[in-house]
């Protein structure tokens, strides 16, 4: 099935999905207007933020070509680029053209969060704190999430910062469904610090994080969960909606149709009606 044959398919059930293709390489205005013409009124599509912007390894040749031209000399080799080895016209013209690709959802009124997703990596200081602080004056017109990899931003002599900042920034914290397979992996911590509040199911399957296990990305999220797990999150997602205006719960458990079967699962349980 053709991505495109894809997203008719979700829109056809569900009300809201996520772009996670917009991770590795940015979108365009056109890409975005197509997601508008073939998504019916009232759906919404929540977005991925481009590696570049969360401290990942970024492909060079993801890059605007605008923007890649502007690399030193001496990164333009590397296999790898960060923001960090940009100059500073070459991040405002990135951060600027991510943000006008993505108009034509928010015109529409069809775009949902744009979700940071820092990597493990990324963790409380000085420097990580101004990033966030910083992610609201890039994007203004869009809804934020932000998503921790790291145990530290909620250990308890960090956790209220957290919320604080995110709350002063207008970011909402995502909530995170993920195996609890040892140190710095990230709770079921229930939480709404902006107007919308998002959940994400990652799933529970340890593989995820044994690098010795050789499988596809794809196969690696390979997990359906079962009933009573999925029951475990509703009163939190209630809880969610009694103080968000909007909650958006998103299934990343992305093998075969594991997310669509357990999306519609979890909906029945909360008793919300799906677009079909």
């Amino acid at each position: 099935m053709r991505a495109a044959e894809r997203l008719g398919y979700y829109a056809s059930i569900f009300p809201l999905a996520e772009v996670g293709a917009t991770y590795y390489f940015p979108p365009t205005e056109e890409t975005a207007g197509l997601w508008v013409t073939r998504t019916p009124p009232g759906f919404t599509l929540s977005i991925r933020a481009y590696s570049l912007f969360t401290g990942h390894p970024t492909r060079p040749d993801s890059l605007w070509p605008e923007v890649a031209e502007r690399i030193p000399l001496e990164h333009r080799e590397k296999h790898r680029i960060y923001l960090s080895h940009l100059p500073s016209q070459a991040v405002d013209e990135a951060w600027e053209l991510f943000r006008t690709a993505l108009m034509p959802l928010h015109s529409a009124g069809k775009l949902g969060t744009v979700t940071f997703q820092f990597p493990h990596w990324f963790r409380p200081s000085p420097a990580s704190r101004a990033h966030l602080a910083e992610l609201r004056g890039r994007l203004p017109d869009y809804d934020l999430a932000v998503e921790f990899r790291h145990i530290s931003w909620l250990e308890e002599s960090e956790r209220d910062a957290t919320f604080d900042l995110l709350e002063d920034e207008g970011l909402a914290f995502v909530c995170v469904d993920e195996a609890q397979h040892g140190d710095g992996c990230i709770p079921p911590v229930v939480a709404a610090t902006a107007d919308v509040a998002v959940v994400r199911l990652w799933g529970r399957s340890t593989a995820e994080w044994d690098p010795a296990v050789d499988m596809s990305p794809a196969e690696r999220f390979a997990y359906r969960y079962g009933t009573e797990e999925l029951a475990g999150w509703v009163p939190a997602v209630r809880q969610l909606a009694e103080t968000a205006r909007e909650t958006h719960v998103l299934l990343a458990n992305c093998w075969k149709d594991d997310a669509v079967t357990n999306g519609q699962e979890l909906a029945g349980l909360l008793g919300t009606g799906l677009m079909a």
